[in-house]
């Protein structure tokens, strides 16, 4: 089985409105975004992890590369489902346009959106989102010359439980239960959260740790863990995934929650000039010049609290989408594509999309 060939020849209803279509300015905007990317070189990154079945029955598949276009505009247009995003899909010029999609060819069915993701590896979308920001540094722009790193809280998908439901809950899962046709029983419950306090409040979910270049706000590296996780053990993480391009990484910031011995002898190691904020310990109180060092790498760090407000405003960031784990990383790393397509474009445009 191969994939569907799409007719990009325009069809009568493309003729019709063409005039029209030179006016529409939503239009001109996912234009802008299409232009933005070689795709090509997505697209052949997309077909070396993702290949389409061998039989000879069945309707061919759907090119991968359409399929990760049309999880971009889920996540631009801040559509919350996959049966919403199929509906506006058939709904909207702007998308087939977007796609290459002739209007009257139907998008694909919201199930086939829920498949693509399980099918695509931590491997194809590091690669992806490593090509995305190469790219925009051959159009001019540095990317991983210093970065900030942090972490927040993201609410679990189902509603909290107590510490004894989560054990309970992952024995069950470990119990293999069938329904009345024999086929497996899905466990739709998160098992995979846990609480953890901050503030003085509880919190039940994950957290997401993630890394920022300084410069132009783009997303690095970003990853998720069970809540109670402290944020100090990802630093080494957000910094050895934030090298994207040939350019050295030359100083890392983060705030307190990331001192330590351990963290300063990383950088050290890999001569990464340190730019952790201190802390006050048991034996000694900052000193005056420490505290100025403070504040001078808070105005530096700021960005990655930065893309923690836009992202919980435009992609309701702070509560996970999935029950699991996996599914929540692949939702995390399609955020950190469409951001950095969009901060891509309005950074090289000088003006406002």
């Amino acid at each position: 089985m191969g994939y569907k060939i799409t007719n990009s020849s325009p069809s009568f209803v493309d003729i019709t409105l063409s005039e029209t279509l030179k006016h529409n300015r939503s239009l001109q905007n996912m234009d802008k975004l299409n232009k933005s990317i070689d795709w090509a070189k997505i697209k052949s990154i997309l077909s070396s992890h993702y290949t389409p079945g061998t039989s000879n029955e069945g309707a061919s598949a759907y090119h991968p590369i359409l399929l990760y276009k049309c999880l971009l505009l889920q996540k631009w247009f801040r559509i919350q489902s996959d049966p919403e995003l199929e509906s506006q899909i058939n709904d909207r010029l702007s998308f087939k346009r977007f796609l290459g999609l002739p209007f009257e060819t139907p998008s694909p069915d919201h199930s086939t959106f829920s498949r693509f993701r399980a099918r695509l590896s931590k491997e194809a979308m590091d690669q992806i989102n490593s090509e995305i920001l190469r790219q925009f540094e051959k159009q001019g722009l540095t990317i991983n010359e210093g970065i900030a790193v942090d972490a927040r809280l993201v609410k679990s998908a189902s509603s909290p439980v107590s510490s004894d439901q989560v054990k309970k809950n992952k024995e069950n899962k470990n119990i293999k239960k069938t329904d009345k046709n024999g086929n497996p029983v899905k466990f739709s419950r998160d098992i995979e959260s846990d609480w953890t306090v901050k503030n003085d409040k509880p919190h039940y979910g994950l957290k997401e740790h993630a890394s920022v270049d300084v410069n132009h706000g783009f997303i690095l590296a970003a990853t998720l863990t069970p809540a109670s996780v402290n944020d100090t053990n990802y630093l080494e993480y957000c910094t050895l995934y934030s090298r994207h391009t040939s350019r050295e990484i030359t100083k890392v910031y983060a705030d307190k929650g990331y001192a330590g011995a351990p963290n300063r002898k990383f950088l050290s190691l890999n001569k990464i000039a340190d730019g952790i904020m201190r802390k006050n310990s048991t034996t000694a109180k900052l000193t005056d010049f420490e505290k100025e060092r403070n504040k001078k790498l808070s105005k530096k760090r700021y960005i990655v609290e930065q893309y923690f407000g836009l992202s919980h405003l435009n992609d309701n960031a702070s509560r996970a989408r999935f029950t699991t784990i996996a599914k929540n990383k692949f939702d995390l790393w399609m955020r950190q594509a469409a951001y950095n397509i969009v901060k891509g474009v309005r950074i090289l445009s000088k003006s406002s999309f």
